[in-house]
């Protein structure tokens, strides 16, 4: 352990505490932590008398600003939703991310403003209204159809299947479709997949550039044009589908004036139609073809990674724990009946157990152990201690949940926890507005937006996949559930040209350490079953 002296600041406000310790831990003895000279993690340890358990302040010769992680489920509640306003901002963005993001034109890394708030409201109004959502019902039961298929031809086969792949080709034949209106082929669809894969695998070549970026751009100016290439062929991939997308609204628009005909009875808005006609409030201009690019390129990385992994997860809890799996299928037989092969989406509503088994993956696996991390926009005093204008904070989804004063035998898989009590059930609020209890989504003003389209695609694709097979464990090998570090939290297996990445980021432009948001833990071996086809 290493202590500062930096008598001037303080972030306990009583003037006695002149210390800021910056220690090598572990966060409960799960995650090792690394110390370099130039930045440190600390979180979950006890710091004395800086934040005792959940944060820590940074110094460098060039200045000062604090990045705290948080792992106080009632701080985290006072800040993001008694507080939500202050807490709202973003940090700065680094170099990197200012390019893929077109300079932070997306809802995720936009500043708490104006534009934020019109991205945000654009997506939540236009495309995750309920009735919007229900009008998704068809591609949804199209990329279940995919989905069956793909596993039944596998099934056939007699050896055991290994499902990440398969997961995260359906859910972005979802989104994409969702995104651009046309169910397009496995080709187009692969080489979307691709582009946009291979920009979020990158991120770990590319953290070196925002050291010192005026520099960088001499001395590290072959990874640069490398990142400027790969931001191109993302353009060159979904620049195509935006012009194309156009075309088709005007089609659709003179169709529409034709009162002797009926128009597409399977057109449905999309995200990209959305965009078209949106007005940068301070601007005074509409989005650029770029700016839509990073719009697309966030709602398919958004709603691929994190809903493949966290279904892969309940699944492998399924097959490591059969009688969860039983009584879930009891369950649904007991909704759906007999003779019938899809588990359609107003049944969802009569399956409490259902409910309870996509929530117990979300709190005991989220997909993201951290939250993109929050920024104050002036000093704010909560619970005694001062958090300084522009601090980092960054908040500690996984240890929320895992908090043994809340959570009986928080390591285990019990969705029996949510069928008890006064929180069993749909009751349950993980939104965290009441009290945050574990925040797989976030809290706040912040919250993920999609969350409600999330659990609905979980609870429908697990049902599903259920209802259609009988998962099994392969013989002689036991399921297992540990983690390594990847885009988002899936098996240490899983082979997709990952590069090991570091855990922190101090960026010396802006004097900020941070986590990268392209970095959480993953299962540490893909899951392998057996299937059995039930009909």
């Amino acid at each position: 352990m290493y202590q500062l002296k930096y008598p001037k600041i303080n972030f306990r406000t009583n003037p006695e505490n002149t210390t800021i310790p910056i220690l090598e831990t572990q966060i409960r003895g799960r995650e090792r932590a690394h110390l370099t000279s130039a930045a440190a993690w600390v979180a979950g340890g006890g710091l004395g008398r800086a934040w005792p358990g959940f944060s820590f302040g940074f110094f460098s010769n060039v200045g000062f600003r604090p990045a705290i992680f948080v792992a106080d489920r009632s701080f985290a509640h006072k800040a993001l939703v008694q507080n939500g306003a202050v807490f709202a901002d973003r940090p700065t963005p680094l170099p990197t991310n200012a390019v893929i993001s077109s300079n932070q034109h997306n809802i995720s890394s936009a500043y708490y403003g104006p534009k934020w708030r019109l991205f945000r409201r654009n997506l939540s109004s236009e495309i995750l209204h309920p009735s919007r959502v229900k009008s998704y019902s068809h591609a949804r039961k199209w990329v279940l159809d995919i989905l069956l298929s793909r596993l039944d031809s596998q099934s056939k086969s007699g050896k055991q299947i290994v499902v990440k792949e398969d997961f995260q080709y359906s859910m972005f034949c979802l989104l994409v479709l969702m995104c651009f209106g046309d169910k397009l082929g496995e080709t187009q669809i692969k080489k979307i997949e691709e582009v946009q894969r291979r920009l979020l695998l990158s991120f770990g070549r590319f953290r070196i550039l925002n050291f010192w970026p005026s520099i960088g751009r001499i001395v590290f100016r072959k990874r640069w044009e490398e990142l400027f290439q790969i931001r191109r062929n993302e353009d060159a991939v979904l620049r195509p589908l935006i012009e194309a997308r156009k075309v088709s609204l005007e089609r659709h628009s003179k169709v529409k004036e034709d009162k002797n005909n009926d128009g597409d009875d399977e057109f449905v808005v999309s995200y990209v139609d959305t965009l078209l006609d949106l007005e940068l409030p301070e601007e005074k201009r509409k989005l650029s073809e770029d700016e839509m690019v990073s719009l697309c390129s966030e709602f398919l990385n958004g709603g691929t990674d994190t809903t493949s992994t966290a279904l892969e997860w309940i699944m492998a809890n399924l097959v490591k724990y059969p009688q969860i799996q039983e009584k879930l299928f009891v369950e649904i037989k007991g909704v759906v009946g007999d003779g019938k092969k899809e588990v359609k989406e107003e049944d969802l509503n009569k399956m409490p157990y259902l409910k309870a088994v996509v929530l117990e993956g979300l709190r005991r696996h989220p997909p993201a152990h951290f939250v993109v991390p929050h920024a104050v926009t002036e000093d704010v005093v909560l619970d005694g201690y001062l958090v300084p204008k522009n601090a980092t904070l960054n908040f500690m989804v996984a240890e929320m949940g895992w908090d043994s004063r809340v959570w009986e035998d928080p390591m285990e898989f019990k969705p029996e926890r949510f069928l008890s009590g006064d929180d069993g059930g749909e009751a349950f609020d993980i939104t965290g507005s009441r009290e945050i209890k574990m925040m797989p989504f976030g809290a706040g003003r912040r919250i993920c937006p999609a969350s409600g389209l999330a659990i609905l695609h979980l609870e429908y694709f697990v049902a599903n996949l259920v209802w259609n097979f009988e998962w099994k464990a392969v013989d002689g090998d036991e399921v297992d559930l540990s983690e390594k570090q990847q885009f988002t939290m899936v098996m240490k297996g899983f082979t997709s040209g990952a590069i090991p990445r570091p855990l922190i980021r101090y960026c010396t432009r802006c004097n900020t350490l941070s986590i990268a948001p392209d970095v959480n833990p993953v299962m540490k071996n893909p899951l392998e079953a057996h299937l059995s086809p039930r009909f």
